[in-house]
């Protein structure tokens, strides 16, 4: 950046340039207001001095929401682009190069459900934030399950946004090295929800795609049934039913018998496992 200004002031047509860029700037985070804070923050994001700026997309219908996120972000040295439908929400997020996506659930044109299992069928990994007035535990778990990285519900603070927003763009590359599970010839890719065993489709019910994940997640460590149960069907006692029992059978006649090795084992009075 020194180098950039030192170069523009030995040029007087650009360091005039530059200069009434400046002072454009600085008038524009000055009627912005926020105080002392809310102005660096500003001219932050005009000078681009901030290393850690990521280009954000908002999908969200409601003008005012929309409005106080980007402006929060951008003062905050972000890059924000704003659409307000699922449509064009789509074409924009396929399209662009984004660090996150703030995506509201109820758009009009297209769902923001909908929306989102698409980006993730097309293999589009960037980490969504969901952000919607819809905050029962179903909802939550519906857009976890569609693919969402985390869930915000209306009302919120910025500040909350904000810091939740950081915290997912810390992590994209380890959002990256797991999208696929793998056990000896068995493969599972998490963003097309695909399972093959030496290059054959194996077609998992929900639920048995979930204790598997489990496992390939824990691969060689043994799984007690009380873990299978709080992991796969949040249950923290113990039901007296066979509900885990029912499904190991259930995966290993799709994942095993009709291949030549057993890769999910049973370690007695222990629990179950996946070898490789």
């Amino acid at each position: 950046m020194l180098l950039a200004v030192h170069s523009v002031f030995l040029d007087p047509y650009l360091g005039a340039a530059f200069y009434s860029f400046v002072a454009g700037a600085i008038q524009i985070c000055e009627n912005a207001g926020g105080g002392m804070r809310g102005r660096q923050n500003c001219l932050t994001s005009w000078l681009n001095l901030d290393e850690t700026a990521m280009k954000l997309l908002v999908v969200e219908d409601d003008t005012t929401t929309s409005t106080y996120i980007a402006r929060g972000l951008r003062e905050e040295g972000h890059a924000v682009d704003v659409v307000a439908d699922g449509r064009d929400g789509l074409v924009q997020a396929t399209t662009g190069q984004y660090d996150v996506l703030i995506l509201d659930r109820m758009l009009p044109e297209l769902d923001g459900l909908t929306l989102l299992k698409t980006l993730r069928g097309a293999g589009n990994a960037t980490p969504v934030l969901l952000l919607t007035a819809m905050g029962a535990v179903e909802d939550r778990i519906d857009g976890l399950n569609a693919g969402a990285d985390d869930y915000l519900v209306k009302p919120f603070a910025f500040g909350e946004l904000s810091a939740r927003v950081n915290a997912l763009a810390r992590r994209p590359q380890a959002l990256e090295q797991e999208t696929t599970l793998r056990a000896g010839d068995l493969t599972m890719d998490l963003i097309s929800r695909r399972v093959t065993r030496a290059g054959q489709d194996i077609d998992l019910l929900p639920r048995e795609f979930a204790l598997l994940e489990h496992l390939l997640r824990r691969k060689g460590r043994v799984q007690t049934r009380t873990m299978l149960l709080e992991a796969v069907w949040d249950i923290s006692f113990d039901p007296m039913t066979n509900v885990v029992e029912t499904h190991i059978s259930r995966l290993r006649a799709k994942v095993d018998r009709p291949f030549d090795s057993e890769l999910i084992q049973t370690v007695r009075g222990a629990g179950y496992r996946i070898d490789a």
